[in-house]
């Protein structure tokens, strides 16, 4: 017989607070919410930029000059569900709130939340810049420096900062002798669970979604063989790459996106997956690059994608589920923190089950690449 005390409200109010206390890139990034606007997976909304404004130095002579007043937007596709679902005995033999919890909630929450992560993280394939050695994992001072220094070129706002690294950055960071003896300096942060602490300006995280990217297999044959520039460009996001070689040249293989090209001394990414056809490829990048013909590229190695940005570099938007339709099927829907969750319960006529499902509705964007770095590992 079902728990009848047991009700999707007590399931829904206990699991979000463990949802949200296990996120990590949504609670870091641009938050876009609204809880009285109940949508569907593949709506579309339009969500305002966060403003970036230009101060100029002011001249007695000519006055001020005044700008437009425009709220610039982006559009975000809400195209991903999260979501967790369990037949029922688990759920409804629990006989009080603490079974509820070993048996579904707890591992419920950190499932979804494991997921959200994973899905924020992946948006390292938008961003051109790096810094760090791929294939050499970042362990000490210098390698915030040397993020710290990218979103300084960039012109990132100071206040806001923040980093994701993998796990083995992570257990690296964790024995440098000023992170880890922190306490000392009056704050305890760094041994936070979770937090790697505030180094150089840079709230500093771990989290175990952190991707590797897997770079692409294009290559140069022949002798003294380069990948370089075909044709003369300007300001171009779609380029078309050749070979020079002495003797023998061949272009061959693939370029996929998140891939780092170095062109002419600054950095590009492939946005388009490409492939390489009778010794040539075109593919589309960004940011838009103007190059000489015959300028070598190179393409970065794969790497583990750790992420330094600012917090308006990326969005994450979400928007209460709307309630099923059908004959008994129940739902409940609760919000805090700028997350919504829902929780489901049906009956399925075929196996007479019941069935209960925890889901969240949301989508990424990048809002603007310039203001993150990939830092390489």
């Amino acid at each position: 017989m079902a728990n009848t005390l047991i009700t999707l409200k007590t399931i829904a109010r206990e699991a979000l607070p463990r949802l949200v206390d296990n996120l990590v890139f949504p609670a870091i990034v641009y938050q876009d919410f609204a809880a009285d606007m109940p949508m569907a997976l593949g709506d579309t909304i339009r969500v305002r930029k966060p403003s970036v404004m230009e101060a100029v130095e002011f001249d007695s002579a000519t006055g001020v000059a005044y700008g437009d007043f425009n709220e610039e937007c982006v559009e975000v596709t809400l195209n991903r569900i999260a979501t967790v679902d369990r037949k029922a005995e688990a759920i409804e033999t629990a006989t009080n709130l603490d079974n509820l919890n070993r048996a579904f909630i707890e591992p419920a929450a950190v499932a979804l939340a494991e997921k959200i992560n994973s899905d924020g993280l992946a948006l390292y394939s938008d961003i051109p810049y790096v810094c760090g050695t791929a294939g050499t994992t970042p362990s000490g001072l210098a390698d915030f420096a040397a993020a710290r220094k990218v979103l300084n070129t960039n012109k990132a706002p100071v206040s806001g900062r923040r980093a994701v690294w993998d796990v083995e950055a992570d257990a690296a960071f964790t024995q440098v002798d000023a992170i880890v003896h922190a306490e000392k300096s009056g704050s305890t942060q760094a041994l936070r669970e979770g937090s790697i602490g505030r180094i150089f300006g840079i709230d500093n995280y771990m989290s175990q979604a952190v991707k590797s990217h897997v770079s692409g297999t294009l290559a140069a044959g022949g002798t003294g063989a380069k990948i370089t520039i075909k044709n003369a460009v300007e300001n171009a996001s779609s380029v078309t790459l050749g070979v020079t070689a002495s003797s023998g040249g061949t272009l061959t293989g693939t370029l996929v996106k998140g891939d780092i090209l170095a062109i002419g001394g600054k950095t590009a990414v492939v946005t388009e997956n490409a492939s390489a056809a009778a010794n040539e490829i075109t593919v589309k990048v960004y940011p838009a690059v103007t190059a000489a013909a015959g300028v070598e590229v190179t393409l970065a190695a794969s790497h583990t994608a750790n992420l330094a940005f600012h917090q308006n570099a990326f969005a994450y938007v979400s928007r209460p589920l709307v309630n099923p339709d059908g004959q008994g099927v129940e739902s409940y829907v609760t919000s805090y923190g700028g997350i919504s969750l829902r929780v489901t319960r049906g009956y399925n006529q075929q196996y007479k089950q019941s069935t209960y499902s925890m889901d969240v509705l949301y989508g990424y964007k990048t809002v603007y690449p310039e203001l993150a770095v990939r830092v390489m590992g």
